[in-house]
């Protein structure tokens, strides 16, 4: 079954006119935001989403934007709008990943998964996936989900959480 997807959770924040300039973490995420992950943890209210849209304005990289909620701590939201934000960029990114996932008996989130970073191996040029608020995510699925798309990122994906917490 198809879930009606939230579009609003897909924009990214503009960057803000009147906020305290922090230029030494837009440089820090300069340098050390090409890698594969990028992990910005802080306490509520330090500005994390702020200086994540402030770089990304910086950037010329085409960027998926995921803002995560409380109830996506169920794997088959959470991964329909990882899907859908990604293909927002691609859309026949994870395709056959959705079609899987829209079954009556989806497969596992590491076989969805699989699929989509099949797909994502083939992309000629580099996107930006951000996970804003992972800290609302508790489920242990999806964190297993994670550690596997983690492990397996192809070289054009990057990843950048937003967390109060650092992930498990």
């Amino acid at each position: 079954m198809t879930l009606p997807i939230l579009q609003t959770k897909f924009y990214v924040p503009p960057p803000r006119t009147h906020m305290v300039a922090r230029p030494h973490l837009l440089a820090r995420l300069a340098r050390d935001g090409l890698r594969p992950l990028t992990l910005v943890s802080a306490p509520a209210g330090f500005g994390k989403t702020t200086l994540v849209s402030e770089w990304l304005a910086q950037r010329n990289q085409s960027v998926a934007w995921l803002s995560l909620n409380e109830d996506d701590n169920d794997p088959a939201r959470f991964l329909h709008y990882l899907l859908a934000a990604l293909q927002l960029h691609h859309p026949q990114i994870g395709e056959t990943a959705r079609l899987l996932l829209d079954a009556p008996q989806a497969p596992p989130p590491k076989a969805i998964l699989t699929l989509l970073l099949n797909d994502l191996s083939t992309l000629t040029t580099p996107l930006l996936l951000v996970l804003d608020d992972y800290h609302l995510i508790h489920s242990q699925p999806i964190h297993e989900a994670l550690a596997f798309l983690i492990d397996h990122l192809p070289p054009t994906l990057q990843l950048v959480i937003t967390s109060r917490i650092d992930p498990p």
